[in-house]
């Protein structure tokens, strides 16, 4: 096999590991064939694999170490939320995707989540973390860039209880995408004690709706959670 080229050298290593994970010739947790192996393969150059390797990593389906070790080499991972966050992240940062619309598809989500996870089965010990959370975000000395990571893991955390991986995925990558925002509109809030008061209600308030599986309340609470807060960062 020839190299025609960097896109199409590109592609062809992109299907045989997609094709492989599809057959189950590979699974999460391998390790890919070394560079020399895989030029080899395919019939191109060690410098064309690596990236090919290099735009796997930034997919979140490889993890790549140096060395000799048992952690060396490209081994086969799954970090979708890591990898989408970070896309939707650069074109937020472009302004091609309106940081309106991110808040909006985020709303469209959580709310759907947590009117779902009111009719599934989960147990008391899978809604504990969403109440260490809240129980961390009680704490009166955090600084406001502590607090505004905890609170994008408490939603996160309670939007899993719906049990759609695809859902879960969705809400760590969009809150990836606008972490950034976030923490900065928080620093700026002149009345940030205030504006804390406030958050830390409207959490409460969303958990115990949760907890009572009356999901309509809770996605009325977490909308307005939401728009509250977005209106206070404008």
């Amino acid at each position: 096999m020839t190299e025609f080229g960097a896109v199409r050298v590109h592609d062809a290593v992109l299907r045989h590991v997609e094709e492989s994970l599809r057959s189950g010739a590979i699974k999460i947790g391998d390790r890919l064939p070394g560079e020399r192996a895989l030029a080899e393969q395919f019939g191109i150059s060690r410098a064309s694999v690596r990236n090919a390797i290099r735009s796997l990593e930034v997919m979140g389906v490889v993890r790549s170490s140096t060395g000799s070790g048992p952690n060396s080499g490209t081994v086969v991972v799954s970090n979708p939320s890591h990898a989408l966050g970070g896309a939707l992240r650069m074109h937020v940062a472009s302004q091609q995707l309106p940081l309106k619309d991110i808040v909006e598809a985020r709303i469209m989500t959580e709310t759907w989540a947590l009117e779902h996870a009111a009719a599934v089965s989960w147990t008391p010990e899978q809604l504990d973390d969403a109440r260490l959370l809240l129980e961390a975000m009680d704490d009166e000395g955090l600084p406001s860039e502590i607090f505004t990571l905890l609170d994008a893991q408490f939603h996160v955390a309670l939007s899993a209880l719906a049990g759609n991986v695809v859902v879960s995925t969705m809400m760590e990558s969009m809150r990836e995408a606008i972490r950034d925002y976030i923490s900065e509109a928080a620093a700026r809030q002149g009345a940030w004690e205030e504006v804390v008061h406030v958050l830390r209600a409207h959490h409460h308030g969303i958990f115990d709706a949760v907890e009572a599986r009356d999901g309509v309340v809770a996605a009325r609470l977490v909308r307005e959670h939401i728009d509250w807060f977005y209106g206070q960062a404008r």
